[in-house]
C-alpha cells in the first residue's frame, strides 16, 4: 500500500517549486509510463493502480480522470546550445496545452531548439507533459529573455524571423534553413520589444472567400509555419 508520506510528497509535486527544487517531474498514464521507462531517464518510482487501488490513484493524480499508473522522472541535465540550426523562440505562450503540442510539433519536425520566455508556462506542468504526447522526453525548452535570444542569433548571421497578421504570405517569403522562428502569446501575439528585433515578418495567408477567424491558435500556427520552412528545405 502506497504510505501517506508518499501521498503527502506526489500531491506537493503539483507545485511548479517542488518540482523545481527535486528536479523531478510526473507523468501518467501507461503509454507516457512506458515512454519514461525506455526513455534513458532516471525514474525515481512509479504507481500503478493494480498495486495501490483507485483510492490512493485518485489522491496522487493530477487528473480529473485519474490515469492507471503514474512515475516520477528526474530531469536530464541540459546545456543550452549555440545559436544554430531552425529554431522557435515562443514569446509568453501561457497555455499548457499549445506548449505540449508546439513541443510534439519541434519533436516531429525536428526543431534543434525550443526557446521560451521566463513568463510561457512550465515545460514540466502536467497539463504541458499530458499535451506532449510523449515528446517531453525528447525535446527541452530553455527558458531566456527573448530579446536577448533574438540579439544572439542576429549576431550569429542566423535570420530572426516572426508570424504577424500584416507579414510577407508564408508561402512566397525566402525561407532559409537555419532561422529562429518567434511564435508570440495567445492574445497579444508578439511583444513589442521583441517585434522591434524581428528582421522578416511572415503570415499565414487565409484563403478564405469570405468572413474568417481572426487568426490561427498558435500551436495551430506553428505547425503550419515550421512544416513550410522544412519543406523548403528538401
Amino acid at each position: 500500500m502506497i504510505s501517506s508520506s508518499e501521498i503527502k510528497w506526489l500531491r506537493s509535486l503539483r507545485d511548479r517549486k517542488t518540482r523545481d527544487a527535486e528536479g523531478v517531474f510526473v507523468v501518467e498514464g501507461d503509454k507516457m509510463v512506458s515512454e519514461a521507462l525506455s526513455s534513458g531517464l532516471e525514474i525515481v518510482g512509479v504507481w500503478r493502480r493494480e498495486e495501490h487501488g483507485d483510492k490512493a490513484m485518485e489522491r496522487i493524480s493530477s487528473l480529473s480522470t485519474p490515469a492507471p499508473s503514474l512515475a516520477v522522472v528526474k530531469r536530464r541535465k541540459t546545456i543550452e546550445p549555440a545559436p544554430g540550426g531552425l529554431c522557435l523562440a515562443l514569446d509568453s505562450v501561457r497555455d499548457p496545452g499549445n506548449l505540449g503540442t508546439i513541443l510534439r510539433i519541434a519533436d516531429w519536425f525536428g526543431i534543434d531548439a525550443v526557446y521560451a520566455s521566463p513568463d510561457s508556462v512550465d515545460v514540466f506542468n502536467p497539463k504541458v507533459i499530458q499535451a506532449s504526447m510523449g515528446a517531453i522526453f525528447r525535446k527541452d525548452v530553455f527558458y531566456k529573455d527573448i530579446p536577448s535570444l533574438c540579439k544572439e542569433f542576429s549576431a550569429a548571421g542566423i535570420g530572426v524571423y516572426g508570424t504577424f497578421l500584416d507579414g510577407e504570405p508564408l508561402y512566397s517569403a525566402d525561407l532559409p534553413d537555419s532561422a529562429l522562428i518567434v511564435m508570440g502569446n495567445e492574445a497579444n501575439g508578439i511583444s513589442g520589444e521583441v517585434a522591434a528585433l524581428v528582421e522578416r515578418r511572415i503570415t499565414i495567408p487565409s484563403f478564405a472567400k469570405g468572413p474568417t477567424a481572426e487568426s490561427l491558435n498558435v500551436a495551430v500556427a506553428t505547425a503550419v509555419t515550421v512544416s513550410e520552412f522544412k519543406r523548403r528545405g528538401l
